[in-house]
């Protein structure tokens, strides 16, 4: 059988055995190209080796996102690539059903942390933690994940919210120019280097859009303003001013073109981060205005200038160092920058005061040149790092939400990497501690944890050995003695600190313990700590006074002193802080130290991590060259083991990531039991003469045991569907254990489950459906049936409505036409008997008159008499023929009854030559032309076409009226 030791054969044939491990290899990477590898525990055999290639292949191929079970590992390009990040994809990661298929990136874990959030069950705050070593992409990583939450958590509904939500993320996003600039530089390893640590918070409400944010900081490489190392920079902000600044700010901020300074070495590399307009923007943005910028960016002209002051010994210790010749003028510049008296300034720097004895008298020490070095960095370190504390300040209070406006936050920890350099001082001390907590929380949460918990559960594990830096951390922090609390004990004791004293203690009281070793070949005093990355050597010299970090009281005062409406804000007048800042010598409390408040920092920063669910990114730096295409394997390989990744892919592979408890379980997949007939009841709630208290866990868990086998068999029917000819190994069965109270599985048997039980509701939803459909269905037809009866009801009530109105209409109409015409039949009669009486008894005769002729006056006669006549033929049908008509003709004609046989009736409409004549006129011509001698003779209320109304329409044969 092959055996190997940390990826090297042993035994005595060494090399057969090489052989047989490079054809073994060759044999299993044959399965399947390593590019096509998205996981790294697919990898076959997991060892360093494999899985260093499998790196190298794909970032060869332009690949720099790989899968390692619970960790994402993300190798640095050193190249732009715009669409491996552009807001398209974001939308697909965030719009994909199943977002872990698609190829590994680290929007699939910012996706996978933002589910979490919505997720059904409780919501769980979410922390990603981004790791690595500095240069290896941990800012960029950090600044892509806020990027995609600006995008895909703000999907506001309204103009007005749509409008908050964009300010919200626009401030969000602008937050990180702003505090690269202040907090970053330029270091051997990374141009874009994150001098200090922030934790931000997205916060989230219960829509899942982003409310608002805050950021946390840790640890700011103030020393950095005064002491850089050879080859690296000052914070970006100073090189941004020196040369982004207009001519009229340089005039103002005196600071002329090509000026050298002390403290800004390396001025003529131009970098992308040196954007001043970008800085400019982003600050406005947040809300700080121009005027403010413009006193910000005064005051760091004015440390500039600041350390340009040089101070030469002393001849006599009795007085204080004087100034360089050259350096003479340059008190009067930072004086009038920072608003602060030249005379004052000096003295402070110059000269040391002492209060000592119960009267506290003062006592005024001349500084030496290296007391007055150290005073005049530390006065620029303290305002550096106020205005730096001042700007997270800001930027919280511009987009923090209110505390009863968000109910989850995701936390996005950016931490400085593990460092290592020629000269190691108290900053990379407390930069690899923090490496070390984290590193620790990582195996607690992945490693141990789950190893623990599978041997509690009582599945069967072969365990896997992995590195615990738990040793390490006992040396740093531990207790009762360790290297903190030894340094701070020297900052505790009142006497001059010494490099070799310390060096000493640290490796007597220590000594016991494995991770502390001796360099016998360095010259100064110093120790080294073995780190889970490797061992780094840490010089004594300065440890102490750093840790102090002490700051005289009267450089205070003097801050104080400055009219300068910034400084006047970061450095108020408080009787408090005067009482503090000079305590009594008989109630004099312990100096804070600078590892004890990044201690307590650093233990309020994992509290909130073990307070959520995490997710690692590693970040994996091909070269410390920074060149694309270019892959060194022996610092990738170093990496690699620090971070004990082999050991993450070889637990990740073999466990469970998905542990639900029975309960839980039950509640959630008790649907799948439909799939399959079911061979066991369903839970059985305690008789009544039971109480609660005797309903054990016991029992509780022996009555779920029979449904979780129930839900558990459905599995290979489940793994059976979702097989594909095309993909014949998802038809392996699903890897699940049952534990004693929680089910362990993997994500693929989750996915399974949750498919199963998608499956089962789709078919109650339809089942529903159909029902109600059927329902719904009935429902309309009774409805329907109701307004058909309804409607036919209404129309015959209204039919027979409108039909008895027409007919009383009718029946009124009938009676007032009959009423009308009897009227105007009795008007007609009295008109005719007054004209006949008129006519022929009545006719008016002058005393001179002559008597008529006999012929007329038969004419006139013959004229009245025929008035009935044509009245009656005018009203008469068309060929109408009858005994009442003939009785009337003959009335009228007077024509005798003897006979009445005798005689032949024609009426005008028979004949063709009817005309239309008017009756002959009595008296005057002009009156019976205007109007019948009849009053109503021309009204007629329905006139017909055969009808013949009015006097002059009288039709009348012309022969006829001549005979007559």
């Amino acid at each position: 059988m092959l055996q190997q030791v940390n990826g090297r054969s042993a035994g005595p044939d060494a090399h057969g055995r090489e052989a047989l491990r490079e054809d073994l290899q060759e044999f299993l990477a044959q399965e399947a190209p390593l590019q096509l590898l998205d996981d790294l525990t697919k990898v076959n055999p997991v060892t360093l080796e494999t899985v260093l290639r499998c790196l190298q292949t794909r970032y060869m191929a332009d690949i720099f996102y790989t899968n390692a079970g619970c960790t994402l590992v993300a190798l640095n390009p050193f190249k732009p690539i715009p669409q491996l990040y552009s807001p398209e994809l974001m939308r697909e990661h965030h719009t994909a059903p199943q977002p872990q298929k698609l190829r590994p990136h680290i929007f699939t874990v910012g996706e996978q942390a933002y589910r979490n959030v919505k997720s059904l069950t409780k919501p769980v705050n979410q922390s990603i933690v981004v790791s690595g070593e500095s240069g290896a992409g941990k800012t960029w990583t950090s600044r892509c994940l806020m990027k995609f939450y600006a995008v895909v958590a703000t999907s506001p509904t309204s103009w007005e919210s749509h409008k908050i939500a964009e300010r919200i993320e626009q401030r969000i996003l602008n937050s990180n120019p702003v505090m690269e600039a202040f907090g970053n530089a330029c270091t051997l390893r990374n141009n874009n280097s994150s001098r200090f640590g922030k934790f931000i918070q997205l916060q989230l409400n219960r829509a899942q859009q982003i409310t608002g944010a805050t950021v946390q900081t840790y640890l700011l490489e103030k020393t950095r303003v005064a002491c850089q190392a050879s080859s690296e920079r000052n914070f970006h902000i100073f090189y941004q001013i020196c040369k982004g600044a207009s001519a009229d700010e340089r005039l103002q901020w005196h600071l002329p073109e090509g000026a050298a300074f002390s403290w800004l070495p390396n001025p003529e590399r131009t970098l992308e981060e040196d954007s001043f307009k970008v800085t400019r923007e982003a600050m406005l943005h947040l809300g700080i205005d121009t005027p403010t910028q413009n006193n910000i960016f005064k005051v760091l002209a004015g440390l500039l200038h600041l350390g340009d002051i040089r101070f030469a010994d002393s001849e006599d210790e009795a007085q204080p160092c004087q100034l360089k010749s050259d350096a003479k003028c340059s008190v009067r510049t930072p004086a009038s920058l920072l608003w602060l008296p030249e005379d004052p300034l000096l003295e402070t720097l110059r000269i040391r005061t002492i209060r000592a004895g119960r009267q506290q008298q003062v006592f005024r020490k001349p500084c030496s040149r290296a007391e007055c070095d150290t005073r005049r960095d530390c006065l620029a370190k303290l305002v550096y790092a106020r205005i730096f504390d001042w700007l997270v300040s800001v930027i919280n209070s511009s987009i923090c939400a209110d505390a009863d406006s968000w109910t989850t936050f995701i936390g996005l920890l950016d931490v400085y990497g593990f460092e290592s350099f020629l000269d190691n001082s108290l900053e990379q001390l407390c930069i690899n501690y923090a490496n070390e907590k984290l590193q620790q929380h990582f195996v607690a949460h992945y490693l141990r944890a789950q190893q623990e918990e599978y041997a509690v559960e009582g599945l069967e594990w072969s365990f896997v050995n992995y590195r615990d830096n738990q040793t390490c951390l006992d040396l740093i922090e531990g207790s009762p003695v360790s290297i903190c609390s030894l340094i701070n004990e020297e900052c505790r004791l009142n006497r001059p600190s010494s490099a070799a004293q310390l060096q000493t203690r640290i490796e007597s009281a220590l000594s016991s313990s494995p991770c502390l070793g001796h360099n016998k070949l360095s010259r100064e005093p110093s120790f080294i700590v073995v780190h889970y990355a490797g061992a780094v050597c840490y010089h004594t010299a300065g440890l102490v006074e750093k840790n102090k970090d002490p700051v005289p009281p009267e450089l205070t005062r003097l801050l104080q002193q400055s009219q300068d409406p910034l400084l006047k804000v970061l450095f108020p007048t408080d009787p408090e802080e005067k009482s503090q800042a000079e305590p009594s010598g008989q109630s004099r409390t312990p100096v804070l130290t600078v590892v004890s408040k990044f201690k307590a920092s650093l233990e309020q920063l994992l509290q909130v991590l073990h307070s959520t669910t995490p997710h690692y990114i590693r970040c994996i730096k091909p070269n410390s060259q920074g060149q694309a295409q270019t892959f060194l394997r022996e610092e990738v390989l170093s990496q690699l083991e620090a971070c004990g990744l082999v050991e993450t892919i070889h637990i990740s592979a073999a466990g469970f990531p998905i542990r639900i408890s029975h309960r839980n379980f039950v509640e959630r997949y008790e649907l799948l039991r439909r799939l399959h007939p079911c061979t066991s009841p369903g839970p059985q709630s305690p008789s009544p003469n039971e109480g609660c208290s005797e309903w054990s866990l016991h029992a509780e868990e022996a009555t779920l045991q029979p449904l979780l086998q129930d839900i558990l068999h459905t599995l290979p029917g489940l793994t059976r569907t979702a097989a594909t000819p095309s993909d014949p190994a998802e038809a392996t069965p699903a890897p699940v254990h049952c534990g004693r109270t929680k089910v362990f599985m993997t994500d693929s048997t989750l996915e399974l489950l949750e498919r199963g039980r998608a499956r089962v509701l789709e078919q109650c939803a339809r089942c529903i459906q159909a029902g109600w459909r059927r329902h719904r269905h009935r429902k309309q037809e009774r409805q329907r049936q109701a307004a058909l009866l309804i409607q036919a009801a209404i129309r015959s009530w209204l039919t027979r409505r409108h039909i008895q109105r027409l007919h009383t209409a009718a029946t009124v109409i009938k009676r007032a036409w009959q009423k009308w015409r009897i009227r105007m039949a009795f008007l007609a009669s009295e008109e005719l008997d007054g004209v006949e009486d008129k006519y022929f008894f009545q006719v008016p005769r002058s005393p001179n008159s002559f008597p008529l002729p006999q012929a007329q006056m038969q004419l006139l006669g013959a004229i009245t008499r025929l008035w009935p006549l044509g009245l009656v033929l005018a009203n008469a049908a068309v060929g109408v023929r009858g005994f009442q008509r003939k009785l009337v003709v003959w009335a009228c004609l007077q024509l005798p009854t003897s006979s009445p046989n005798s005689y032949t009736i024609h009426t005008a409409q028979e004949q063709d030559g009817v005309a239309s004549i008017r009756a002959l006129p009595q008296g005057s011509i002009k009156f019976h032309c205007r109007k019948s001698p009849l009053r109503h003779a021309d009204i007629c209320p329905e006139p017909s076409s055969y009808s013949v109304t009015g006097f002059n329409q009288i039709l009348l044969e012309r022969h006829r009226l001549g005979h007559v």
